[in-house]
């Protein structure tokens, strides 16, 4: 019998690498806690497509040991550098590790782009036996009553059209990708940001589709955007709010 071919991985974001380093949102100290309450040894962990960073050196600060793999090389060159993170290029179906060697993997706003049933064999393969897999996203930045509406519909409607199809997993928080790992329980948190509305301007510009509607019209969909929301938003911070959702359980 043919073996299965697996997917090329997908890779949206080298070619703004540098947005997506400076605008990109971190995530809360309460989601680590949580992940970490559940986690026996803090001898090695791997945070699998970690883009330029973010969650390695969060994890840099209580494990011994961060291993982090991306498919973008760009992305990797950006990273966030730590003595006791090692950055590789690495795609989540073919993991360059031996097996039984973490602690922790963890997966932030990337696993839909994943073919994920190979991923997960990925994981059975290579954590240790009772070791955590934690994966998470979050879903459409929360503005407020006053600007919510006009979010929702730059969203659905302005760029929705450009979405890989893959973004409804985002949409539906997970709840339809498969899951088969033991104790498995959900969690949410939130981010809390004060921006001004240039600060969040660049970060809508690290969105997939809004860089797919720049190529398709080399035309910024933000800059109009951006017109409608500044009379309402001023020239002042404001709270930006996302909401997260995470998926835990033991290998």
């Amino acid at each position: 019998m043919a073996k299965e071919k697996i997917r090329q991985p997908i890779d949206r974001f080298s070619g703004h690498a540098d947005l997506y380093a400076q605008y990109r949102i971190d995530y809360p100290p309460e989601l680590y806690d949580f992940i970490g309450s559940l986690i026996q040894n803090r001898h090695i962990a791997w945070d699998c497509a970690t883009g330029n960073g973010q969650v390695a050196g969060a994890l840099a600060s209580f494990f011994e040991q961060v291993e982090a793999t991306d498919i973008s090389e760009t992305q990797l060159i950006l990273a966030v550098q730590k003595p006791n993170i090692h950055y590789q290029l690495g795609s989540a179906e073919q993991a360059p590790f031996a097996d039984n060697t973490f602690d922790l993997i963890t997966v932030a706003q990337a696993i839909h782009w994943f073919n994920v049933d190979a991923f997960h064999g990925e994981v059975r393969r290579v954590a240790k036996p009772g070791g955590i897999i934690a994966e998470w996203g979050y879903g459409l930045v929360q503005l407020g009553s006053d600007l919510d509406g006009i979010m929702l519909d730059f969203y659905r409607n302005r760029i929705g059209p450009y979405w890989d199809p893959q973004r409804v997993h985002i949409d539906e928080e997970y709840a339809t990708l498969p899951f088969p790992f033991l104790d498995a329980q959900r969690a949410t948190f939130t981010a809390r940001k004060h921006w001004t509305l240039d600060r969040f301007l660049n970060y809508l510009r690290t969105w997939s589709a809004v860089r797919q509607y720049l190529y398709e019209n080399e035309s910024d969909p933000v800059t109009e955007l951006g017109e409608e929301l500044k009379p309402i938003w001023g020239e002042q911070e404001r709270e930006v709010r996302f909401s997260i959702f995470l998926r835990v359980g033991r290998v």
